[in-house]
């Protein structure tokens, strides 16, 4: 009986397709349908309306065609951008914006890296921050106001929670203030490592030296880098804006001055929330420069800066 089959090729595919499909609808279908299939992190909730609008936006302009959102767990990856992505982050995201190219750079730690108002600049003007960058400016997007009718209709489709004060508070809001609101949610679910606490400080002999120091034509040259790559977050003078003001007495918060090679060190590797340098708590938001600027040109830049300070 069994070898009849076999004398039959059509009623043998047949037979064999229906095999595999069972198989395949046991072995891969059935799961995915399962809980367990579709984990969600603890911190991790619904977009908000505002969000979910800068979300639509971000598909919208095409972002994820230039960014992607998710680290490889790869050594180098996980040290460029951060913890490397865990499935349970993407539980709300309809669809996944993972992208395949970076143009830019990869967006899944974004969340919470720099304030607001770094954003809004950014937005308005990506080329004040980075001048090699092809980024498109969105400064108009601050003039289109957002349609609440339309995100609610959008919250009740994808079935995210909503109150009807959530929606109402969309009336003021532009489209630049739900991208900012978006870029600022993505990846916040994952939960970051502690920061390491600093070793202790080094004695003042073991300080390295500013090469710079007092140099009229290194003052000069580190005036004009900090014009172009500085001055957008601390001010034309360096007086503060976004971020802090670099001729008064505090350093990172703290009353009290520092050696030269902290000023270094904060320019060359960015701060991160909760980092320790010299016993002071950064708050984190400042980029790193050791990929743009030199080691020469950061010296130069600490030269200027100290100098506006008049020491």
């Amino acid at each position: 009986m069994t070898g009849e089959i076999y004398r039959k090729p059509v009623m043998f595919a047949i037979v064999a397709t229906v095999v595999i499909l069972i198989g395949t609808a046991i072995t891969m279908f059935i799961p995915m349908l399962t809980p367990q299939m579709h984990p969600r992190l603890e911190n991790l909730k619904p977009f908000t309306a505002l969000q979910l609008a800068g979300r639509d936006i971000y598909q919208r302009e095409g972002c994820n065609n230039c960014h992607t959102q998710t680290v490889r767990p790869l050594k180098t990856e996980v040290m460029r951008y951060g913890e490397y992505s865990k499935a349970g982050e993407f539980a709300y995201d309809h669809p996944f914006l993972w992208g395949s190219k970076r143009t830019g750079p990869d967006l899944a730690r974004v969340g919470g890296k720099y304030p607001d108002a770094w954003h809004y600049r950014h937005f308005e003007n990506p080329q004040a921050f980075f001048a090699e960058s092809n980024m498109p400016v969105y400064e108009w997007l601050k003039d289109n106001k957002l349609d609440p009718a339309k995100i609610e209709a959008h919250m009740k489709a994808l079935g995210f929670p909503y109150i009807p004060e959530d929606i109402e508070l969309l009336k003021d809001k532009t489209e630049l203030d739900a991208l900012v609101s978006y870029v600022q949610v993505i990846g916040a679910s994952v939960t970051k490592k502690a920061v390491p606490m600093a070793t202790p400080a080094v004695t003042e002999k073991e300080h390295i030296s500013n090469p710079f120091a007092g140099d009229p034509k290194a003052i000069a040259a580190g005036k004009n880098i900090f014009a172009k790559n500085c001055a957008v977050c601390h001010g034309e003078n360096a007086q503060g804006d976004i971020g802090p003001n670099l001729t008064d007495k505090a350093f990172l918060y703290a009353e009290g001055d520092v050696p030269d090679d902290d000023y270094f060190e904060i320019i060359n590797n960015g701060t991160t929330p909760g980092m320790i340098e010299e016993g002071r708590t950064a708050k984190g938001g400042m980029i790193p420069f050791k990929d743009t600027l030199s080691k020469d040109e950061i010296w130069s830049v600490v030269a200027y800066i100290r100098s506006i300070q008049g020491k």
